[in-house]
């Protein structure tokens, strides 16, 4: 409510000070909005206005209210000196004086005392139109003491609305950034998986296996902590800063000054701390890599190093990784710990800088004591809307590097994919294979690990290869599901370049037991069924049975249903090998591929094998990679592989009549007399 004395006023406060402007004011258009009351020249007037048009109201009737206030009061410094200066007497009424002065008198005064009293802060006029106020409502007889607790009442319900708002805020910004960095992390973990997967020979040699696991899992992390934290801090402060910077000017704007030296001093010295800091993040995730491995590689080869009495060595290598990951991690801990006590200085400095500078405004008469607190408080929410954006910065850094070797593997070319211009197999080569005159190269590599293959294997036929170690025979049969593509020349299956054929339709064709078998957690029948999961009971039994392991499944008294630990280790390396084979038999591909898959057998044991699998395998291309000559006796086709080149191919007998390199590793493995029955 805003009122005058009307019979005080009217001959002097508004017609000099209020009157143009008021006069306006009442010809606007009103929105009724808010209920005021006012009276002037003797008439009550009322109706509703908006906040905008109570501001103006104020700023029109402000300073007539501060003079009647200050006028009013026959005991104030102002109206003493007043009379003085004018010589009247104590008992002297200034509105009577006033209303007999000349007007030309009365409009110098006037002006005069409006140029001191523009100069004044708005904080003091709205306190003194307050007080003015206050009396006029008591003069009405209105109780004031109920207007203030109801104020203050309505004011406690709003308060606590905006309180129980703000923690539905809250909670709901927790459980949708907690939701959302869980989703990220979820998607992006399934995209380097699918992503490595994806990768041939070439890719995978690009990355260790303990750093993929370490971007898979740590770097995800680091991605995902980011942006928990960025939902919950990253958009709540800008809206506190901004808040705080609203009501600093709407309080005083003559001591933002402090606060933009602030914002200065913090945007400086966080420069400065990430200069000195980001390197060390880089390396922080690539010593975790290097501890990875290390624990990696102790771990797969406990059973070697304690063999070799080794354990001091791979202890002190192992202290040696954690070292240098435990000194990075202090130093880099070190300088964010150094963060806090340099913004709480910083804090405390901006606080006794306000103090310090308020204080001579108040001594002024310039400010109150309460808009420089006011000042205090809202410059604290400003300065911690930037600690907060610091603090959340510490974990940009870390994340920052976590996600470019992320993207590293993300953005990773796959070299194997599937053809644009796939063709359909030749049913009447189904299970061929030919090598047309195939070289290949290691990528880097100076020199071909292989030269100039050149050979078939039609259906039904055993194809084995053999040479020293190094000669090129694992690789050779690694190019068939396209572990690698040839450098040059080309593979056929079934009459089609293996380039021109989906990777699913190719691998589908074949029934790979690599060099070293590989065994995955969970029951000996669930790996038996890997290649085949619809394969029937009878089926996985008459797989093992071929394979030679149906004995030793037998025995577990679970069956089939045994449990296999992580890579086999609950089962010697015979049963492994015999499990693997027992896989690619289950499948019933068109085509076997054995990489040295008969090595961990013994002699009678692998005969009794290849002969249950050659009746099982007669209507299959098989390819046999083999170190002893006793697996590949009876094979169609012997090809002899000497430095990456085919320097022999024909039949046991044929090779040991013609080819020198055969002969020899004959000659070391059986004897004489086993040679000539063979």
């Amino acid at each position: 409510m805003i009122a005058l004395k009307a019979e005080d006023v009217k001959s002097f406060t508004t017609k000099l000070f209020v009157r143009e402007d008021f006069d306006a004011f009442l010809v606007k258009e009103v929105n009724i909005t808010t209920y005021n009351s006012f009276s002037i020249d003797g008439h009550v007037k009322q109706g509703y206005y908006t906040e905008e048009e109570r501001e103006e109201l104020n700023q029109i009737l402000g300073i007539p209210e501060l003079v009647v206030t200050g006028l009013s009061d026959e005991e104030s410094e102002e109206t003493k000196k007043i009379k003085e200066q004018m010589k009247l007497p104590k008992e002297a009424d200034l509105f009577q004086v006033f209303q007999s002065m000349p007007k030309e008198q009365l409009e110098t005064m006037t002006e005069e005392m409006k140029k001191e009293l523009e100069e004044m802060p708005d904080s003091i006029v709205t306190q003194s139109a307050v007080l003015f106020v206050e009396q006029e409502y008591e003069a009405q007889d209105i109780d004031m003491d109920k207007l203030q607790m109801e104020y203050i009442l309505m004011s406690g319900v709003k308060m606590l609305g905006l309180a129980f708002l703000a923690m539905a805020a809250a909670i709901a910004v927790t459980f949708l950034s907690a939701r959302v960095a869980a989703v990220l992390g979820r998607n992006l973990r399934n995209s380097i998986y699918r992503k490595v997967i994806s990768f041939s020979g070439r890719e995978l040699n690009q990355f260790s296996t303990a750093s993929l696991i370490t971007r898979s899992t740590n770097d995800v992390q680091q991605v995902q902590m980011l942006f928990t934290l960025l939902f919950r801090i990253v958009l709540y402060a800008p809206i506190l800063g901004i808040g705080g910077v609203y009501k600093v000017f709407q309080t005083d704007a003559s001591m933002t000054w402090i606060l933009a030296l602030a914002v200065v001093v913090i945007m400086l010295f966080v420069v400065l701390l990430f200069r000195i800091a980001m390197p060390k993040f880089t390396r922080l995730q690539f010593l975790i890599d290097e501890l990875n491995l290390v624990s990696r590689e102790i771990l797969t080869g406990v059973p070697v190093v304690r063999a070799f009495s080794r354990e001091k060595h791979e202890e002190e290598r192992f202290e040696e990784a954690n070292a240098r990951l435990t000194k990075t991690n202090l130093f880099v801990n070190r300088c964010m710990t150094f963060m806090m006590p340099v913004m709480m200085l910083l804090m405390n400095g901006v606080t006794v800088l306000i103090v310090w500078n308020g204080a001579h405004a108040v001594n002024e008469g310039s400010m109150q004591v309460g808009n420089m607190m006011a000042f205090m408080q809202y410059a604290m929410q400003i300065i911690m809307a930037f600690l907060m954006i610091t603090m959340m910065s510490i974990m940009i850094p870390r994340a920052n590097v976590a996600a470019k070797r992320i993207n590293e593997v993300m953005e990773t070319q796959v070299s194997i994919q599937d053809s644009q211009e796939v063709q359909s197999v030749q049913e009447d080569k189904k299970g061929q294979i030919v090598f047309d005159h195939v070289s290949f190269s290691y990528p880097g590599a100076d020199e071909k690990t292989l030269h100039d293959i050149d050979f078939t294997a039609r259906k039904g036929e055993t194809v084995a290869f053999i040479g020293s170690t190094g000669s090129g025979k694992s690789t050779l049969v690694n190019l068939i599901p396209r572990f690698f593509d040839v450098t040059e020349g080309r593979i056929l299956v079934d009459g089609v370049d293996i380039r021109n054929l989906k990777l699913h339709d190719l691998r589908e064709r074949i029934g790979y037991v690599p060099q070293k078998a590989v065994l995955f957690s969970g029951t000996i029948d669930s790996n038996i069924r890997y290649g085949k999961e619809e394969a029937t009971e009878a089926e996985v039994k008459k797989a093992a049975q071929i394979a030679q392991a149906w004995e030793f499944i037998e025995e577990k008294e679970d069956g089939v249903n045994s449990a296999i630990a992580q890579g086999g280790t609950n089962v010697s390396g015979g049963q492994k090998q015999r499990l693997s084979i027992a896989r690619a038999i289950a499948k019933e591909p068109e085509i076997y591929i054995f990489d040295d898959s008969f090595s961990a057998l013994d002699y009678k044991t692998d005969v009794v094998l290849r002969r249950a699998l050659k009746k099982e395998t007669k209507d299959a291309t098989t390819l046999i990679v083999a170190q002893r000559i006793s697996t590949i006796l009876h094979a169609d086709k012997i090809l002899v592989l000497d430095e990456g080149r085919v320097v022999g191919q024909g039949t046991h007998r044929e090779l040991l009549n013609s080819c020198e390199v055969y002969r020899q590793i004959a000659m070391s493995q059986l004897s004489e007399e086993e040679l000539a029955n063979e």
